[in-house]
């Protein structure tokens, strides 16, 4: 991840790029020849996602700004991500795709058939001939393999968001240091949840705010700590099998009970909404977070809305270790892989046009496109201090025209923009320092029909025994037996698809 002090993107800089590519780019044949790069397409249909409640102009000023620095005009068809698997499985059955189609639902059953039956065009040969494409990472490149080709470029995320938010200000009022292993971490909870953390007299406080969602994201990165695989791993016997039934998980469940029995994770935690928790962690009612590292800024301004005054402050940890286990930390964005711009077979004809397909994609990885389509244009949507700090100057239209371009951005790690939040900052250096660590779920380059077919309800089913056995009402035997009894419900079918294929592909 590069980082940029300052980068100010005005109309007259878009366009003076543009111009600049078009009087070069006659020299960038599309079939590669000599040395010149391939020439972006000169118009491009992409459907893509919308995120947000309005659909932006086409003649809007990012989608004008875009067109004129790739020299390629587009047709964006919007679909709203909430009705984005439907609207992606009729295309596919009626093959009526795009020239690009933003797939960011990874596990779509749909999506995967059609991946390998070949509505889409392996691209992973071609990478090399671009200058930004050709940097992907090659763990970013792995994690969005479908048997072993890459049926599109992948989205690009930051390896790994997440980390241990713990209040800062009641580790100072009790004389506590920050904690960086689990057991620090599980002194710290029950200090929070029977020391008076706030000062206010009252038995009011907890450690851990967690929510119904533990078994799939707070609880598994700490059990991602004692040595648990990311949702799945491989044995020293080359066995494919899930996290949930390893050792390593089993241990950090007994541990995380351990501290639900004192009091230390809020008891309600197993019915908890996500807004609910925020609302818990805005008014002070617990003290540690296992969430994304960027979440301490929502935080705080939640705090700050219902009292300017608050004495909130939060200490960002990514470098929980504990025992003997190497520094670790499970990848929430499948390995920096969040999805294909994958390229229709039936739409996209040939390789020549293909390759200048790429070349768009390859320009929408400059830090020029990439800061329009992230922040929009200084003087129009934003500022930039002295300091090199960023600032939305009009948050409605910026919302408007250009938050929808965001999801869009064919990576989120281009560049980094300074930001007014010390938090901010803090949180993209210490997610930049995950990539060095980041655990990645083994099972996504790899195939089990069973799975596709099974997963949520076996999922479903071992998160309901967790849950159990987190309040009492299973002890070790019984959620044991619990995940015992899913092997013939189709997780042993799992195991054995997902270690014939990985065995496969070695």
């Amino acid at each position: 991840m590069r980082n940029q002090s300052r980068l100010g993107i005005t109309v007259a800089s878009v366009v003076a790029a543009a111009l600049a590519l078009t009087a070069c780019g006659s020299s960038g044949d599309s079939d590669g020849g000599g040395n010149a790069e391939p020439k972006p397409a000169e118009s491009v249909t992409w459907m893509t996602m919308l995120h947000t409640p309005t659909t932006p102009e086409a003649d809007g000023p990012i989608q004008t700004a875009l067109e004129e620095y790739t020299g390629t005009k587009l047709d964006i068809q919007w679909v709203p991500d909430a009705s984005k698997d439907e609207k992606i499985n009729a295309a596919l059955a009626s093959d009526s795709l795009a020239d690009i189609t933003s797939i960011t639902n990874t596990s779509n059953t749909s999506v995967r058939q059609a991946l390998k039956s070949g509505q889409f065009w392996d691209v992973e040969k071609y990478l090399k001939d671009y200058p930004n494409l050709s940097k992907i990472d090659e763990q970013t490149i792995a994690s969005a393999r479908v048997d072993g080709h890459l049926y599109g470029v992948p989205f690009q995320k930051p390896m790994a968001r997440y980390g241990v938010l713990v209040r800062q200000d009641w580790l100072d009022n009790l004389g506590l240091e920050t904690p960086h292993t689990i057991e620090e971490l599980g002194d710290v909870a029950v200090a929070f949840a029977t020391q008076d953390p706030d000062g206010n007299g009252q038995d009011d406080t907890t450690g851990f705010i967690d929510r119904l969602e533990s078994f799939k994201l707070g609880f598994k990165t700490l059990a991602g700590y004692f040595g648990a695989g990311n949702n799945w791993e491989i044995t020293d016997d080359d066995e494919v099998v899930p996290a949930f039934q390893t050792d390593e998980f089993k241990d950090a469940m007994e541990w995380y009970r351990g501290l639900y029995e004192q009091g230390a994770v809020n008891s309600e935690f197993v019915t908890m909404q996500k807004q609910n928790q925020q609302d818990a962690i805005a008014q002070g009612k617990g003290g540690i977070v296992v969430t994304g590292l960027f979440e301490a800024k929502n935080y705080m301004n939640l705090a700050l809305s219902a009292d300017p005054n608050t004495p909130m402050a939060w200490a960002l940890i990514n470098d929980i270790t504990f025992d003997d286990v190497p520094r670790r930390i499970l990848s929430d964005t499948g390995g920096g892989f969040g999805g294909w711009l994958a390229m229709s077979t039936t739409q996209v004809k040939d390789e020549a046009e293909l390759k200048s397909i790429l070349a768009f994609i390859d320009k929408l990885l400059d830090e020029e496109a990439y800061a329009l389509m992230t922040n929009g244009i200084e003087g129009e949507h934003y500022t930039v201090d002295d300091d090199g700090v960023v600032t939305i100057t009009d948050q409605a239209t910026w919302e408007q025209e250009v938050q929808p371009y965001n999801s869009s951005r064919p990576s989120d790690i281009v560049t980094t923009f300074k930001s007014s939040s010390p938090y901010v900052d803090e949180g993209n250096e210490k997610i930049a320092e995950n990539a060095e660590f980041a655990v990645v779920d083994p099972t996504q380059p790899l195939s089990s029909v069973t799975f596709d077919q099974s997963w949520s309800t076996i999922q479903q089913a071992a998160n309901d025994a967790y849950n159990k056995y987190m309040v009492g009402q299973l002890d070790m035997d019984g959620y044991e037996d619990a995940i015992d009894a899913l092997g013939s419900q189709g997780l042993d079918k799992m195991i054995e698809e997902f270690t014939a294929s990985y065995a496969e592909s070695k």
